[in-house]
């Protein structure tokens, strides 16, 4: 992975460098171009645009505010309510949720706990800039190790575009046999013709995401650390569990998405529209867990040594798609797809109380449709999805409703019906521990959500929410205290309300978010804390005749009192636990955050209040929570 690195680090210097030499060979008196010639102007940033999946564009911003702090992480996006592990790269205990995020009908590959910096389709994005754009992020890590991110996207004409990126990252960890290495490679290629009918989109990712797996801390070093035992202050002296073993998630997906103008519009308000579209994902992802020996707390196993668990999901999808604009109604859009799927194993598992076969293999034909447009003052946005054949029944229907008060003002209502079959780890499962294998026939998940939203920065954004679940499927522990697959026979309901406030006096600001949360029906497996705050007070202005802009100032985050999840690191899942109640506890970083030009440079001291009165606090049963760290990093744009 270092090599990868390094060699897409020299090749975007060497673009860089040849840009800036070419630059140079233009503006000298000496050669083709007379001095006397005005120089281009630079391009406005504004030019350089971000496009996503579902055609929102952005464009690149080089400012600095609280809100590129809390995004300069390993995600590269907000984490809040996420209770990161001790090492970088590795799982994130939730507390909380956002269900109408989930609008998939089919079942989803295991190993979620996993899929955090798994890069999914809604990842990727797609550029449009007048020059060469090149993106660089940097953060240090955990011992022994860095996090880097690198993009490089060109225009070759105003109709092409390519782009180019991965992200590393290595950090060995303050604990014994906690390494983490992963790569992310993504390329994407856009195009539309010159008269701007025919429309292209292509990506491709790979991705690697491993992780050694340690099994927490002994019983004995779970006591050490409570006490705060200042021998054990280095980390590396507390005994785990095992320390033979590691977990990889692996993806490779190739992406199309194109589209024909058979009647293009010429006014939005009164043309008529008409476009056929067609979009293509092949998937593959294998998990694979493997240990050189067998441990007892996974209980009994078939091989004593050199276990190996491979699971594989490969997916075809092809959907066509067609979209009528009829001038100032919105459009409508029809759509038809067929999901072949295979998951699954090489061999089948016979025990003596049950046969586990290998395969979970179909076809699936879904229909559906969309609607966007306003109705007055409002506007509209619907859409619905169900598959008509095939072994898994589901469907989605969802919309939002928004309206646009006043400039300063904008509310949205979003409901969503969700009803798909549990993921596949739920349903099949072979391992070479005897207890995780299994073949279960559970109803579909069902899911109901309402939720309203109300933006209005110079007083207050909030949002609420209110969800049920029928059917929920959980992991849990079972009589043996092993881990199994549960369907709950009855109804979780839950609701949350967020809000957030900033406020501002002269070059001080207070940024608040709290978040309040109740599961009303269900407790017993749907395990949440009922409040979550964030709170970031801080200094900003310019210093050295404005070269430099700073922020500076500290952030607590805090969540009250539940019971984690526990972590299991054969399915890399979290299962419910009622063991053990922990107690929330707060934590204090201070951060120092400066913009020169275009670099921006972030400099962090994590968990502070550690110094004062130590850490023994846990992400999850047997995993602790996160020591005094001192980390810095940048992220830095480059126009050509």
């Amino acid at each position: 992975m270092k090599h990868k690195i390094v060699l897409l680090l020299l090749l975007l210097f060497s673009l860089h460098s040849y840009s800036q030499e070419r630059s140079s060979r233009t503006s000298n008196p000496d050669k083709e171009v007379s001095s006397n010639k005005e120089l281009p102007e630079k391009a406005p940033i504004e030019l350089y645009k971000i496009i996503s999946i579902e055609n929102d564009t952005t464009h690149v911003d080089t400012s600095l505010t609280i809100v590129d702090d809390y995004q300069f992480n390993y995600l590269r996006k907000d984490n809040f309510g996420l209770l990161p592990f001790s090492n970088v790269g590795r799982a994130f205990n939730r507390l909380t949720y956002n269900f109408t995020e989930d609008r998939e009908i089919l079942p989803q590959f295991g190993a979620r706990a996993r899929h955090f910096n798994f890069m999914e389709v809604e990842d990727i994005y797609y550029y449009h800039v007048p020059t060469p754009l090149t993106e660089l992020y940097y953060k240090t890590v955990f011992e022994q190790g860095q996090n880097l991110d690198a993009l490089f996207t060109i225009n070759t004409s105003e109709n092409l575009n390519l782009s180019i990126a991965y992200k590393g990252l290595r950090s060995l960890g303050r604990y014994q046999h906690l390494l983490t290495s992963t790569g992310n490679f993504r390329t994407t290629i856009s195009y539309h013709t010159p008269n701007n009918r025919y429309h292209l989109r292509i990506h491709f990712v790979s991705q690697d995401l491993m992780n050694e797996e340690n099994g927490g801390l002994t019983p004995t070093a779970v006591e050490q650390y409570i006490a705060k035992n200042p021998e054990f202050d280095d980390r590396a002296r507390l005994d785990v569990n095992f320390e033979n073993a590691q977990s990889t998630l692996y993806g490779k997906r190739f992406y199309l998405d194109h589209s024909f103008d058979l009647i293009k519009k010429k006014d939005s308000l009164a043309s008529t529209g008409i476009l056929l579209g067609h979009k293509l994902n092949h998937t593959y992802k294998k998990y694979v867990f493997q240990q050189t020996e067998a441990v007892e707390m996974f209980g009994p196993s078939f091989e004593e040594t050199g276990l190996k668990d491979e699971t594989r999901l490969s997916s075809t999808y092809n959907e066509l798609y067609l979209s009528f604009s009829p001038g100032f109604l919105g459009t409508i859009t029809a759509k038809a797809g067929l999901n072949h799927y295979d998951y699954g194993y090489n061999t089948v598992v016979n025990l003596e109380s049950d046969f586990i076969p290998n395969r979970l293999q179909g076809d699936i034909v879904s229909a559906g449709g969309a609607y966007e447009g306003r109705l007055g003052a409002f506007r509209l946005n619907a859409e619905g999805t169900i598959n008509v054949s095939g072994d898994f029944s589901g469907y989605n229907l969802s919309g939002d409703l928004s309206y646009k008060i006043s400039p300063d003002i904008f509310v949205e209502a979003t409901a969503s019906i969700n009803d798909r079959a549990p993921n596949f780890n739920y349903l099949l499962y072979q391992s070479d521990y005897i207890n995780y294998n299994w073949r279960r026939n559970f109803s579909n998940e069902s899911r109901q959500t309402l939720g309203v939203e109300v933006l209005a920065p110079k007083w207050l954004n909030a949002g609420a929410e209110f969800t049920t679940i029928n059917d929920k499927t959980y992991f849990a522990l079972n009589e043996d205290t092993l881990v199994k697959p549960f369907q709950h026979n009855g109804q979780v309901s839950f609701f949350k309300v967020k809000v957030n406030r900033e406020f501002h006096l002269g070059k001080f600001a207070l940024d608040n978010t709290v978040l309040y949360q109740k599961v009303l029906d269900g407790s017993q497996v749907l395990k949440l804390p009922e409040l979550v705050t964030r709170n970031s007070f801080y200094y900003s202005d310019h210093w050295f005749r404005r070269a430099l802009f700073l922020q500076t100032g500290f952030t607590l985050n805090y969540f009250s009192g539940y019971e984690l999840n526990a972590y299991d690191p054969v399915l890399a899942e979290f299962y419910v636990q009622d063991s053990l109640e922990f107690e929330g506890f707060p934590t204090v970083d201070f951060f120092f955050n400066g913009k020169i030009r275009q670099a921006r440079i972030f400099f962090k001291l994590e968990h502070i209040n550690a110094l004062l009165d130590g850490n023994n606090n846990f992400s999850a049963p047997l995993y602790p929570y996160r020591d005094f760290g001192l980390r810095f990093g940048l992220v830095w744009n480059f126009f050509m």
